[in-house]
């Protein structure tokens, strides 16, 4: 085959460049967008209790501060993702990236409960679209690589909750927890501030038939890692990613067994459906999706379940005197009563799990990772 009359795909031009130095800025820029998420979600622990003393909430109104949040994040999941599949993922995530920056900020000058309820509702709104900027990175990366660049990404989760450990413990008892919320919304500003230099996904590119655009950004792409694009020309249609599997795995090579390589496109084409033939919901619940997608809900909602709610308990271990009617002295001094030390080396100790996760996904594939990690 003559190499002006081949077609390669956007998988197969990633691997064919390699993880490189443009890979790591988009880890970087990725990272600091967890790093950030992390820190917004950490915090609650810290807030909770000393708002709580400073307004003589009740214990009711103190997880509302926290219920809110997860609601926000409920409806912000859905809605980014359509925003991002219709607009593009640069898009999705800069809309985000504004409304956690600003609710979270604002949040800092709140005057009384109800303002801080509001707007850590927005904050949750904004936090739901970081499965976009999830996606925005991994498209960069190469197919084979994924599952060990995806553990490492993970591992921001960890920074983040690390620097809101410091931070609170450095700012809570002197400064308050106004400059907690005002300081912790930095990480998303930082997006902010180099939003005009990140790249549109190719794959969406090409998806959306702008083969010009995506090829644009592919040959960046192999000028920063300082290596070259495949020889031929880029696919641009949907259908095109699926063939030539067998001289390039693609993503979606790992979903298939040895013995079933040679069928493989017909099952594929199935689940690839185009974005306009069914709602993004429908397709996951469709017969093709549907066993994979109730398996990886009861997965991420036990790992969250149990996540969250050791996060979220952790200050309240330390006031074991807790009441459901509190006495002065506590509203007085339970912001103070925290330890940050311990919860610091309890944040610190989730960077053995990324060690351990990294070596799994690396030897013993995503099945038996996916059974080891709890969300990081």
């Amino acid at each position: 085959m003559e190499d002006g009359n081949r077609s390669f795909t956007v998988d197969e031009a990633l691997v064919e460049m390699g993880f490189g130095k443009f890979q790591l800025y988009v880890l970087a820029y990725a990272g600091m967008g967890m790093v950030a998420e992390a820190m917004e979600m950490m915090l609650l622990s810290f807030v909770g209790p000393a708002v709580q003393s400073l307004w003589n909430l009740s214990s009711r109104e103190e997880s509302s501060i926290t219920s809110v949040v997860f609601a926000g994040m409920l409806v912000g999941a859905y809605s980014w993702g359509i925003v991002a599949d219709k607009h593009g993922r640069r898009k999705g995530f800069i809309i985000t990236a504004v409304v956690t920056f600003v609710a979270g900020f604002l949040s800092a000058f709140a005057p009384n409960y109800t303002w801080l309820i509001v707007l850590r509702c927005f904050v949750g709104l904004g936090l739901g679209g970081g499965p976009v900027l999830v996606s925005w990175y991994l498209e960069f990366i190469p197919a084979p690589n994924r599952g060990t660049w995806m553990v490492i990404f993970s591992g921001f989760w960890t920074v983040g909750t690390i620097l809101e450990a410091s931070l609170a413990w450095l700012i809570m008892p002197s400064l308050g927890w106004r400059w907690l919320l005002a300081l912790s919304s930095i990480p998303s500003s930082l997006l902010l501030m180099f939003y005009k230099w990140t790249p549109e996904s190719p794959r969406y590119l090409i998806l959306q038939g702008k083969k010009a655009e995506a090829l644009s950004i592919l040959e960046k792409i192999a000028r920063t890692n300082g290596t070259q694009l495949p020889k031929g020309v880029l696919g641009s249609e949907m259908e095109t990613e699926m063939e030539e599997t067998k001289s390039h795995p693609t993503e979606n090579t790992h979903l298939l067994k040895p013995g079933e390589v040679e069928e493989a496109p017909p099952p594929v084409s199935k689940i690839v459906l185009k974005p306009d033939s069914k709602g993004p919901l429908l397709v996951l619940l469709s017969p093709e999706l549907i066993k994979r997608t109730l398996l990886l809900w009861v997965v991420f909602f036990g790992n969250a379940f149990a996540y969250y709610g050791v996060v979220l308990l952790t200050t309240e271990l330390k006031t074991s005197q807790n009441s459901c009617y509190p006495t002065e002295k506590e509203l007085t001094h339970s912001s103070n009563d925290v330890n940050y030390r311990d919860i610091f080396i309890a944040s610190f100790a989730g960077t053995f799990n990324i060690l351990i996760s990294s070596v799994l996904s690396t030897s013993h594939g995503h099945s038996v990772l996916g059974s080891s990690v709890v969300e990081v």
